[in-house]
């Protein structure tokens, strides 16, 4: 049901309490683009480093977005620069995920992956297990802080533009009973095709180990072949290029057809979309053709605070562009759900438990 179509439409300040209340998923946030930015000002502060544009919270949170605002995946991504140079001690890292899973959970997400790339907290002389190790025990405090209404595993990150992804991969398989639920490959797309991490994911196979591939952000439908079909992903970050593959008429070629009817879910960010230029705006944002093609969509934040963004908030902009009511965001989490990088039985529980109940209760 849209909004729209219900004559009993609430008003503003009553859609945004239940999406406020509204249990949510999330499976495409990075940990390095949702830090509060006091706690920036003040870990830069305890570290000595001084290029952070202002130290004002709310000036320096009004930064990130504009910074970001460029229209460019390359420019959005030189943001991260300031954020990991504050991330590269045992405690920053520890407070820095405790805070994200609080923050989470006060906006009503009851479950998360959240994922970062653990060679980029080596500077202060960490090991990558130690980094991993430091992250998951601040999501287990962090969990502990909200009462236990969030879950949270981590994704770890190989650098598209490195040579450590088998590394990476390697270090997430050691990693897989301790909060950790699989790997990713994220960075610049342009010239840096998934294939080129092909071992990676080899072992990831064999070790019978999730992961999950950025493609069809900056490149196009290309990129998403070649994540599904050469690298084997079993979901797509972002993934809205897709739409090179299907014609004004909605028909779907051969490797749309074959992402839909699969079930490859895309994890769909479309403020962030809107940033780099992989949409124009909410209106024409392709998730609503997406979603009524038959697609597996997730709806997800990508990074809160370089996108200025949270999950409530992309909720509220899909209401205000398409109308849509709580059953489409039950519909979105429900099937982040079923995509999740947790064993069944804990999937199951989730929609069984919270979120069905807790959309029914709206």
């Amino acid at each position: 049901m849209h909004l729209s179509d219900n004559p009993a439409t609430p008003a503003a300040a009553t859609v945004s309490e239940w999406i406020r209340r509204a249990p949510k998923a999330v499976l495409h946030d990075h940990l390095d683009g949702g830090l509060r930015p006091a706690t920036i000002v003040e870990l830069a502060r305890e570290c000595g480093y001084t290029a952070l544009p202002t130290e004002d919270p709310a000036e320096l949170a009004v930064w990130f977005r504009d910074a970001a605002d460029s229209g460019s995946l390359e420019r959005y991504l030189e943001t991260f620069a300031h954020t990991c140079a504050v991330m590269q001690t045992r405690e920053a890292l520890a407070r820095i995920a405790a805070e994200c899973a609080e923050d989470l959970a006060a906006d009503g997400v009851v479950y998360a992956e959240i994922r970062y790339a653990p060679e980029q907290h080596l500077e202060g002389g960490l090991t990558l297990d130690e980094v991993v190790e430091a992250v998951n025990d601040g999501f287990r405090e962090g969990e502990r802080r909200a009462g236990g209404r969030i879950t949270v595993r981590t994704l770890l990150t190989g650098m598209r533009h490195t040579d450590r992804s088998l590394e990476i991969a390697q270090l997430t398989v050691a990693h897989r009973d301790n909060g950790v639920a699989g790997f990713d490959i994220a960075g610049g797309e342009i010239g840096n095709p998934p294939a080129r991490h092909l071992p990676a994911f080899q072992h990831l196979k064999r070790e019978n180990c999730h992961y999950t591939i950025h493609a069809g952000e900056a490149v196009g439908a290309e990129s998403i072949h070649e994540a599904v079909q050469v690298c084997g992903t079993e979901r797509i970050g972002h993934g809205v290029r897709i739409t090179d593959d299907i014609a004004e008429d909605g028909t779907l070629g051969r490797l749309a057809s074959y992402v839909r009817d699969n079930r490859i879910a895309l994890e769909v960010c479309p403020t962030s979309n809107l940033q780099t230029g992989a949409a124009k705006d909410y209106a024409s944002h392709p998730i609503d053709e997406l979603r009524r093609l038959g697609f597996r969509i997730t709806l997800n934040t990508d990074n809160r605070l370089v996108s200025g963004t949270t999950m409530s908030e992309e909720f509220q902009h899909m209401v205000d562009a398409f109308g849509y009511g709580p059953e489409v965001f039950e519909e979105f989490t429900v099937a982040a759900l079923e995509a999740a990088f947790l064993p069944l039985p804990e999937r199951q529980r989730l929609i069984d438990e919270v979120v069905r109940p807790g959309y029914a209760a709206l």
